[in-house]
């Protein structure tokens, strides 16, 4: 049988692609091992799906000034140390990387196995974990076009990303009878992320008395950063984390408040959901959710509200404008060429084993 190790993890969106993927490799074949951290949220997703899954050892590659930089570096030897046991174990045909500083010694030990690799990187710009691995690797798929030039010719090849076709196929009852919300307001879905966005939650529920008179707004908020104080409220649910009910979530809703990762955003532009994009602030991350949320603007998918613009005013203006005007959000992204990331990453993978 066929062998296929997959990697990634830190936060869903490390994972989630892996996952989309997951339906068509079983179909071709494929025997599919998952290495990523001892303890970060790719073990749930995995294990709850019942694929084989190995934990390895991580250290975070930071760029910036921290204690932890003295110790990392021996997690990550310890690490690849692991994977390459584990290389020797599997022994797969191929890898295919989601990124993720998990990923990392995994695809230095499969490079040293001479075991070809695959990396994915959803951003506009590779990340550091991503710029290290691609040397290794044999192919490096990516989103946006803009990215093809930030990465070795011979290697690049744009594919978009995979989209968990699950999600294509909620059911509209079943997101209304899980919120307990009726059809008689408008329903907003705000996603903060995996790990939730404490910013976006702050502000959405500055303006909640006002958004609730005119819709009703299911929350994910992240591990640990629900608000028992609106519990209860009339219009009103939150939820730490979703899975398998987040295609029924979709369904209901009419717009989406988001953060700007690459996979999340790709999700929307599926689904056809009109958004409004707060991407993650550059003072707080390298600035790719910003890249992410001006090419989606450019091409009349999102509007974008900027995290340092945020007050109770913008965004329920920002709010009120993106509802009234979705139909022009939805006409955009009906004509988008989005590529089917799936069938020509398969394809990849089939050829490079």
């Amino acid at each position: 049988m066929k062998k296929i190790v997959l990697t990634g993890g830190g936060t869903a969106g490390h994972v989630t692609p892996n996952i989309a993927l997951l339906p068509s490799l079983k179909e071709a074949g494929y025997e599919i091992f998952y290495i990523g951290s001892y303890t970060g949220i790719e073990k749930t997703l995995i294990e709850d799906l019942g694929i084989p899954y190995y934990g390895i050892s991580s250290g975070k590659l930071r760029r910036y000034k921290s204690l932890k930089n003295l110790t990392d570096p021996f997690r990550v030897l310890r690490g690849l140390s692991q994977a390459k046991k584990l290389m020797k174990q599997i022994k797969p045909d191929v890898v295919f990387s989601k990124g993720g500083f998990v990923s990392v010694p995994v695809v230095l030990a499969a490079a040293s196995k001479k075991i070809p690799v695959i990396i994915h990187e959803s951003d506009m710009t590779p990340g550091l974990a991503n710029k290290i691995a691609m040397r290794k690797a044999t192919k490096i798929c990516c989103n946006f076009p803009e990215t093809m030039k930030y990465l070795p010719e011979e290697k690049a090849v744009l594919t978009g990303s995979p989209i968990r076709q699950e999600l294509l196929s909620g059911n509209k009852l079943a997101g209304l009878e899980l919120c307990n919300f009726t059809i008689e307001k408008p329903i907003i879905l705000v996603v903060g992320g995996s790990t939730g966005a404490v910013r976006v939650n702050e502000a959405v529920r500055k303006i909640l008395p006002e958004l609730l008179k005119k819709f009703q707004v299911v929350h994910l908020c992240g591990k640990g950063k629900t608000d028992e104080s609106l519990n209860n409220i009339s219009g009103y649910i939150q939820f730490e984390y979703i899975s398998d009910e987040m295609r029924d979530l979709f369904a209901i809703s009419d717009i989406v408040i988001s953060r700007a990762g690459a996979n999340a955003i790709c999700e929307l532009l599926a689904l056809k959901k009109p958004n409004l994009l707060i991407p993650l602030s550059a003072n707080a991350s390298r600035g790719d959710q910003i890249l992410n949320a001006n090419s989606f603007k450019e091409h009349g998918y999102s509007s974008v509200l900027y995290e340092e613009d945020i007050t109770p005013e913008s965004l329920l203006e920002a709010v009120n404008d993106l509802y009234d005007n979705r139909h022009s959000y939805i006409n955009a992204m009906a004509e988008s060429r989005e590529s089917n990331a799936i069938p020509i990453i398969m394809d990849l993978i089939d050829q490079t084993r």
